[in-house]
């Protein structure tokens, strides 16, 4: 019986000893593309300012409209809170825009949630460009209704520490593209 215990003792302290190998060669393995993605998209945590150009033009956003967009990295670091809105404009979801996205790793992907005044929530996959200047996304799917058309497309372009491009294309109902371009300075 002694014997049984010294063996059951051995092989739990076996198990134990390759548990930790595993999981320290897994905490040492290069990060994923969507990581490296990821990684480079939290670098815009902060508040930024800057015109937004929309075309078509639109009668209800003035040429030059300054837009805020606020990035928050949260859930220790594994969500990022992208927030869009008017600049000078109450956080006030009954008169005013104010989409909300998550970005996210799932898996081995790179993954965008939009959280639209539409009503809907379009799902985007995004990879990280070779020169590292840039991660795109691309529509996957969409849950909610498409009454009024939902977000397509979107780029982030990294300029320096404090400026980068956004552009988003949102799919007008019967298929008919919008661009929104933002240039942005970093506001704090």
């Amino acid at each position: 019986m002694k014997s049984l215990r010294s063996l059951l003792a051995v092989v739990l302290i076996s198990l134990s000893t390759l548990a930790f190998a595993q999981s320290h060669e897994q905490k040492s393995m290069a990060p994923s593309d969507a990581q490296k993605s990821f990684d480079t998209l939290k670098t815009l945590a902060g508040t930024w300012q800057g015109p937004i150009t929309i075309d078509p033009p639109r009668d209800d956003v003035k040429a030059g409209t300054l837009g805020q967009i606020t990035m928050r990295v949260t859930s220790r670091g594994n969500a990022l809170v992208h927030e869009m809105q008017e600049a000078g404009t109450p956080l006030d979801a009954n008169k005013y825009d104010h989409p909300v996205t998550m970005l996210y790793v799932d898996a081995d992907r790179l993954t965008l949630v939009h959280y639209c005044d539409a009503g809907n929530r379009p799902r985007m996959v995004g990879k990280l460009s070779p020169d590292g200047r840039k991660v795109e996304f691309d529509f996957v799917d969409l849950s909610g209704g498409n009454e009024y058309g939902h977000m397509y497309h979107a780029v982030f372009t990294f300029i320096d520490t404090n400026h980068h491009m956004e552009d988003w294309t949102y799919m007008m109902p019967g298929d008919k593209p919008m661009h929104a371009h933002m240039d942005l300075a970093k506001a704090n």
